[in-house]
């Protein structure tokens, strides 16, 4: 990673058919965890990666191929998220003019709409390549400087720290602002965890998901709820599941988000039922996030067939928590 982002785009030699000038690969997160609403978040082993082309015969300043998951419902132009924050931070943050027609190739495993953080990914992917860009010199000694530069800014423009921060750094993460409004977050080593996410084929937009939320809550409730997040904290640090089982218990925004989503209650009944150690939504939902030390697959057909007897098709995955979060490879 020794040459200047800039003067390779500008390169001839490099277009569409070649190698992309930078690929990032950016983490599923599930946020929320349990009692840590809108604070405690965690990367998961399924990756969305994102390739960035200089195509000088391109017409268009901004393409987009995507394959995977929505590759037919995401927009190919400017609109696409990942276009629209990189030229809004190239022009209004850092000043400065995106070098050439550019194509940006999307390989999408993250489902959308899942509570598995699939806009987090596209947020990282703009301001890594908006902030690659506008640096003189990427190498492999800084990449972390720019994912630190990148932190704070993902989470003013995508709203939710436990979803960007967990997908940049990596792990557990508990994300939270100091008293003078600054970002503070900190990564929580944690012993190897796998967990089982289904997600049912059901819209529930974050906007929708926080309409059925309450104005207000009792302070029982909150103080109910800090206590939990430590102790799962703690669980996970140390590996204790029987711990977590007492610990991903919420009073904020499970208690009127799951009855909104069909077959999500019976979902999370069955998969405990069937072997999992503990279970809560993934971020808003629809997606359940279950902590399992064997039997993944049985846990993952209960909650299955639990959306289907609610008349919803779903699907599972099998992830383990990852730690290294976003990747970053130059060329």
């Amino acid at each position: 990673m020794q040459d200047n982002l800039n003067s390779i785009i500008m390169k001839d030699g490099i277009s569409g058919a070649g190698r992309p000038v930078l690929t990032v690969r950016v983490p599923a997160t599930s946020a929320n965890l349990g009692a840590g609403f809108d604070c405690i978040g965690v990367a998961l082993s399924l990756w969305n990666t994102f390739e960035l082309y200089h195509v000088p015969e391109q017409k268009e300043h901004i393409t987009i191929e995507s394959y995977g998951e929505a590759a037919d419902k995401l927009p190919k132009d400017h609109t696409n998220t990942i276009a629209r924050v990189l030229f809004e931070e190239l022009d209004e943050t850092l000043g400065q003019t995106a070098p050439g027609p550019l194509k940006i190739v999307c390989h999408n495993n993250v489902p959308c709409g899942s509570g598995l953080g699939s806009s987090s990914t596209a947020v990282i992917a703009g301001l890594v390549f908006a902030h690659a860009i506008a640096r003189r010199e990427l190498t492999c000694e800084n990449v972390d400087t720019l994912k630190r530069a990148v932190l704070s800014r993902s989470v003013e423009i995508e709203g939710h720290g436990d979803n960007v921060v967990p997908a940049l750094m990596g792990g557990l993460v508990v994300v939270t602002r100091s008293a003078n409004g600054r970002l503070l977050t900190h990564k929580v080593p944690t012993q190897n965890q796998r967990v089982v996410v289904c997600v049912p084929d059901f819209a529930f937009l974050t906007s929708k998901s926080r309409a059925v939320l309450p104005p207000a809550l009792p302070r029982s409730d909150a103080i109910h709820n800090i206590g939990h997040a430590v102790i799962t904290i703690e669980a996970l640090r140390t590996g204790n599941l029987k711990l977590l089982s007492k610990a991903l218990d919420d009073k904020m925004h499970e208690p009127y988000r799951f009855p909104a989503i069909p077959g999500a209650i019976e979902a999370r009944e069955a998969a405990l039922d069937n072997g999992a150690v503990a279970a809560c939504l993934s971020g808003a939902g629809p997606g359940i996030l279950s902590f399992v030390e064997n039997s993944h697959e049985r846990v993952g057909e209960a909650m299955k067939n639990c959306f289907a007897e609610a008349g919803l098709s779903a699907r599972y995955w099998i992830l383990d928590i990852n730690e290294s979060g976003t990747e970053i490879v130059l060329g």
